[in-house]
């Protein structure tokens, strides 16, 4: 059932370490079949060496268990509400890459300073709110979705596909697994370099709106220039 979702979240979770975005089982990639509103996700705890197409969970929306034998990842309930909630999604990743979640842990949005980060992410990448007591106590993961769902608002997630959640740690989307990799991937590069940017210059402006614009709008916009377009774009 569902084999090709589960094969594509097996394989974006097994290339975590490979891109140097994790340690030991300290991250999770999911995704979605929106047409059965049914997710697959990593199981909890298992390690990436180990990992097989048979042994990622598959849940519906709700979080009932449909078809595995492990525990699904203990971040299933924040993967679920962003998918509740952001209906362009087909992939969520979480991670703990060490320099995205620097900035997550200084509780400071990452911002845009040049044309590599404007390829990617229209903007400044947007920091939750810190959590409080209570909804650290009740709910703990299900909030941190709500937390993101909340920093969103009034924003499209596709424009900028990542966030920081405070004192925690990064969360990216795409259409895909292998998309919301892509954006993990990027972003864990644009906050090292943000961090060399203010390291050689504390006083760094971000990148002009014009700039911004171009970088992101020739990949982005309507009418989207970069790469190969038409029907035998590659």
């Amino acid at each position: 059932m569902h084999d090709e979702l589960r094969k594509a979240v097996c394989d974006a979770n097994i290339q975590l370490p490979k891109h140097n975005l994790v340690i030991y089982s300290w991250g999770n990639v999911s995704g979605i079949d929106r047409s059965a509103g049914v997710v697959a996700i990593k199981p909890s705890g298992v390690a990436y060496h180990d990992l097989t197409p048979d042994k990622i969970v598959l849940l519906d929306l709700d979080g009932n268990v449909i078809e595995g034998h492990f525990k699904p990842s203990s971040d299933t309930p924040t993967h679920l509400e962003l998918y509740r909630n952001f209906e362009a999604v087909g992939g969520i990743c979480h991670t703990h890459s060490p320099a995205a979640t620097a900035w997550a842990q200084a509780c400071r949005e990452i911002p845009c300073f040049g044309t590599t980060h404007a390829d990617y992410f229209y903007g400044p990448i947007p920091l939750t709110e810190i959590m409080t007591e209570d909804t650290i106590q009740n709910e703990y993961e299900l909030n941190t979705g709500r937390a993101i769902v909340k920093r969103f608002a009034g924003m499209d997630p596709m424009q900028t596909p990542a966030v920081l959640m405070a004192n925690h740690g990064p969360f990216t989307w795409g259409k895909t697994p292998a998309d919301a990799l892509e954006s993990m991937v990027v972003l864990e590069q644009t906050a090292a370099m943000a961090h060399d940017t203010l390291t050689i210059n504390p006083k760094q402006d971000q990148i002009s709106k014009a700039l911004l614009d171009k970088h992101y709008l020739r990949k982005h916009g309507k009418n989207a220039y970069y790469g190969q377009q038409g029907p035998n774009e590659q």
